[in-house]
């Protein structure tokens, strides 16, 4: 939920500064009263922390860390839905760090564009409930995450314009110490309150957004594949048929071709083939007419069975015997038959 900010037009310096000494001197006589009012040996009140500047507004405990460190603190931050609060251990202090080691990396550079509508959105939201603390320190997390963000200068003309406007309610109603105790600790549980929802809202919003590009990325990578096995299907189909046009040109041309006849064959070595066990032990004999190629080199380039008795018996090693058989080289294919008989006493 995005809170609507209305701005009032800035006052001259000397009116600030008017009020600045007001505020100022205000403060020195509450802090005198509560000094009064603490019981003997209290502790003094703290003095105020320094504004953070953008030079400051990464600790140096978060730039003291490692790059892996960075990397792993931001990752849990962003999980934990600590986008920009609390100081020192968040988000978008942990990516400006590890932009200030390197400068170059384009996956902080994408995760600090993300992140910065949300710091805006909270730096707003903090003026609203006039927590200028808050508001300063989100305001220098962007202005040193980028100097010429639009939103900047209404951001500081707001926290100036609200801090003045506080300093002159601050004159015309004196808080008691136990109202002013309440008020900060209502303050503070509301700024947490508020905090955790607006971080967890953001953090939806990121998911929403990465899931979707996910998405994205996953349907185009899977278009892809798709492609690529479509193209590699077909380029396997093209070859295959090329192949077989090929194998059918050589068979035509060997059969035109005179010399090209079994007589021209002449055996180098021709292994007799394995008797088949389970066929051996029943004592079966058969035979097997095998048609097969001799190519030019006068090895056997195909071989398929003809006919066989009895079927399916003796085929494969029938065949797988005429493949290891060599002939002397011919000028042409040659196709021819042989039978091939199983005797199981031979």
């Amino acid at each position: 939920m995005i809170f609507a900010i209305q701005t009032r037009p800035a006052r001259r310096w000397s009116v600030l500064s008017k009020v600045s000494l007001v505020l100022a001197m205000g403060l020195v006589l509450a802090a005198c009263n509560k000094e009064q009012a603490a019981p003997d040996g209290a502790a003094a009140p703290t003095a105020a922390a320094p504004a953070v500047t953008p030079e400051t507004a990464v600790s140096a405990k978060v730039a003291s860390m490692t790059v892996e460190q960075l990397r792993d603190a931001a990752s849990q931050a962003y999980s934990d839905n600590r986008l920009y609060a609390p100081a020192e251990n968040n988000a978008v202090e942990y990516y400006l760090a590890l932009r200030d080691k390197q400068p170059g990396d384009a996956s902080v550079a994408s995760a600090l564009t993300d992140l910065l509508p949300m710091t805006v959105i909270a730096t707003e939201q903090s003026v609203t409930r006039d927590d200028f603390a808050e508001a300063q320190r989100l305001a220098a997390l962007l202005e040193k995450a980028d100097a010429q963000h639009p939103a900047l200068a209404r951001l500081k003309a707001n926290i100036a314009a609200q801090q003045a406007t506080a300093a002159q309610r601050a004159q015309e109603k004196t808080l008691t110490a136990e109202e002013e105790a309440k008020k900060l600790a209502d303050l503070e549980k509301q700024r947490l309150e508020d905090q955790k929802k607006q971080q967890e809202q953001a953090a939806a919003q990121l998911a929403t957004k990465q899931n979707a590009d996910k998405q994205a990325a996953d349907r185009a990578a899977a278009d892809k594949l798709a492609a690529d096995k479509a193209a590699a299907d077909k380029a396997a189909a093209d070859k295959a048929a090329a192949d077989r046009v090929a194998a059918a040109q050589r068979t035509q041309a060997a059969a035109a071709r005179p010399g090209a006849a079994a007589t021209d064959l002449r055996a180098l070595s021709t292994p007799a083939p394995k008797f088949p066990p389970d066929a051996l032990r029943a004592g079966q004999s058969g035979e097997v007419q095998v048609e097969f190629t001799v190519g030019t080199d006068g090895s056997v380039t195909a071989a398929r069975v003809v006919r066989s008795n009895p079927a399916r018996i003796f085929d494969r090693e029938a065949v797988n015997a005429v493949r290891r058989w060599r002939f002397q080289p011919v000028d042409a294919p040659v196709t021819t038959r042989r039978t091939i008989g199983f005797n199981p006493g031979g």
